[in-house]
């Protein structure tokens, strides 16, 4: 795709944008803000928040009809999905350039990425449990710890508003047999909460390879229940989230295989508000990621029990002060091609944030402080800043380090190497918000992230030669790029468009870094007029290096989603969705099948209280 292309489509869709303006009345219904947590781990409206932030509401994951969370965020400018194959097979997610394990992911704030391959495995976890997903852009290890260099994915999962219940059931169908069903329950009254949602997905696949004609069969079964209530000034909460299932897949010589999988987080949290000047925030949580191959004795997993204590202090009406302690004991298991490793490790972190607020000034100042079992302490910081340049413009900057600690595989598997140091980032970015009327907003973010210390695989004779290879902190990466969006809302319409600009490039060879697209769009728009919803979803990218190594290359591609939905009653909605409308061959990792055009059809029941 080239840049003529690439710079006319976003003319065109710009213009397409503008269309509601003139053709459709003002809608004047009143808009309730969003609040977000995961930029600053203290709830704040989207419009205050100084760090990019994406926000997945509950009514576009409905609209979605998704299988899998991956389904969801690739809709999305800056963030690429490598994926080998159909449902249920691997899954990478990079954002803004960074390496998938520079992805931290966390479902309800708790930390979900394993400690022995690094990316966590989002594509078990099936959207019927989700609220929201809040994707924050770029680097907050300050916050989170390890792993959040290109950003941090915050998934929500379901609860009942205050005073309320609510029943919900689904079942849909689509192509390559894929069956799917869920149901679940939801009360909150009388400072008691409770709720379970349950989800099951068997497809018969398609062929993972795109040299094999055998389908490769996916299913997973996901569970999310809670029960919580308020006692005097603490709200206690217990909740337990897990997903297991089977997939099969082919070996690098098309061999059949296939390997059980298991990810689960269970959560007391303990939260205490005397007034409004002080809370703490206390969560234990034991978290596990497990995956055993059918086919042999190999396998992979992490039990990791965090504890996770957080206090807020409000200095002033205008400053806000977090505190808080992150202890981490993780254990990781392996055995995979005759190597094997049972190790420990330990994390003990400090940090603390202060949230400064001068009316057209904002500042938010951070530092974390990390003891790692295996490397030496670590600390970063971070620096925020907003300025209201006008009623409807913002100006925001900021600068920051982060890091990821080398994964149990990187130490002790394959060219394991119990000396590495972490890989370390340095970002610095600046954006403008500006808000055209209540309807309509434009944003452009640049950003430069340099990373230091990659770890790499280094063998000087090569694979025959006597001298064993090794785990090395060898490379460095410097990405540097311009994100582009307007968001519109007009009477019965509302639209979006993404677009960014990269060049995430290794400094050692000068190659553009494997599986990022250095350009690529998304449009997504939605028509609603009494019992009728239409929908459509669209991505254009370039193409994309599949290895650091080879010349290989996937091709760019256009993804075009449509669906929609008829509100037969109010509680019952039946709902549509044609995937690859233009049936395009793509591939997101070379020599891996992608889904063609697809229909998937689905009932929804859904009953007012």
């Amino acid at each position: 795709m080239n840049n003529r292309l690439f710079i006319s489509l976003i003319a065109s869709n710009i213009a397409l944008a503008c269309i509601p303006n003139f053709a459709f009345a003002e809608n004047n219904s009143v808009q309730l803000e969003t609040i977000v947590v995961t930029a600053t781990r203290t709830p704040q409206t989207l419009e205050k928040t100084i760090a990019p932030i994406i926000v997945i509401d509950r009514e576009t994951i409905e609209r979605s009809q998704a299988i899998d969370t991956a389904d969801l965020l690739r809709f999305h400018a800056g963030i690429d999905i490598g994926r080998n194959g159909g449902p249920g097979q691997v899954t990478s997610v990079f954002i803004r350039g960074a390496d998938s394990n520079h992805t931290l992911v966390l479902v309800d704030g708790v930390r979900i990425n394993p400690g022995t391959i690094g990316g966590a495995a989002i594509q078990n976890i099936h959207p019927d449990l989700i609220e929201r997903i809040e994707i924050v852009k770029g680097p907050h290890s300050v916050l989170f710890g390890s792993n959040a260099i290109g950003g941090v994915i915050n998934i929500i999962t379901r609860r009942a508003k205050e005073n309320s219940a609510r029943t919900s059931a689904r079942i849909a169908y689509g192509r390559f047999n894929t069956r799917q069903g869920s149901a679940g329950f939801h009360k909150n009254k009388n400072d008691l909460r409770f709720g379970i949602d349950f989800n099951i997905i068997d497809s018969d696949g398609f062929p993972t390879r795109t040299e094999s004609d055998i389908d490769a069969n996916h299913n997973n079964r996901s569970l999310n229940a809670y029960v919580g209530g308020i006692i005097n000034d603490f709200d206690i909460e217990l909740s337990h989230w897990e997903a297991d299932g089977t997939t099969e897949f082919l070996s690098f010589s098309l061999t059949p295989q296939s390997q059980d999988q298991k990810n689960s987080a269970t959560t007391v949290k303990v939260n205490y508000a005397a007034n409004s000047y002080f809370s703490s925030t206390l969560k234990f949580s034991q978290v596990n990621d497990n995956i055993e191959q059918n086919n042999s004795n190999d396998f992979v997993e992490t039990d990791n029990f965090i504890f996770d204590w957080q206090n807020d202090i409000n200095i002033s009406d205008n400053q806000l002060l977090s505190a808080g302690l992150v202890l981490s004991r993780e254990d990781n298991e392996s055995l995979s091609s005759g190597i094997a490793f049972d190790e420990n490790t330990n994390t003990n972190d400090i940090y603390i944030q202060d949230q400064i607020d001068l009316g057209k000034h904002q500042f938010i100042l951070g530092t974390r402080y990390i003891d790692h079992s295996d490397f030496d302490g670590e600390l970063i910081w971070s620096v925020e800043y907003g300025l209201q340049i006008t009623p409807n413009t913002q100006f925001n900057a900021s600068a920051g380090k982060a890091f990821r600690a080398p994964d149990a595989t990187d130490r002790f598997g394959f060219g394991g190497n119990p000396n590495l140091d972490p890989e370390r980032s340095r970002n610095i970015e600046i954006g403008v918000q500006h808000k055209i009327n209540q309807k309509h907003s434009v944003y452009a973010t640049a950003f430069r992230n340099e990373i230091k210390n990659l770890i790499n695989f280094f063998d000087p004779d090569g694979f025959l030669g006597p001298i064993d290879g090794v785990n090395i902190n060898i490379d460095q990466a410097t990405i540097e790029g311009l994100e582009l969006g307007y968001k519109a809302q007009q009477g019965n319409w509302d639209y979006s468009i993404e677009a960014i600009l990269q060049d995430p490039r290794s400094d050692d060879t000068g190659r553009v870094l494997a599986r990022r697209a250095k350009r690529s769009l998304t449009t997504q728009i939605n028509y609603n007029i009494g019992k009728v919803r239409l929908s459509g979803d669209l991505l254009l990218t370039s193409r994309r290096n599949d290895s650091d190594f080879s010349s290989d290359e996937n091709a760019g591609y256009l993804l075009v989603n449509l669906g929609g939905g008829y509100q037969v009653t109010p509680s019952l909605t039946i709902n549509a969705k044609i995937e690859n409308v233009l049936d395009t061959e793509y591939e997101l990792a070379n020599n891996f099948n992608t889904a063609r055009r697809s229909l998937f059809v689905e009932l929804r029941y859904s009953p007012s209280y």
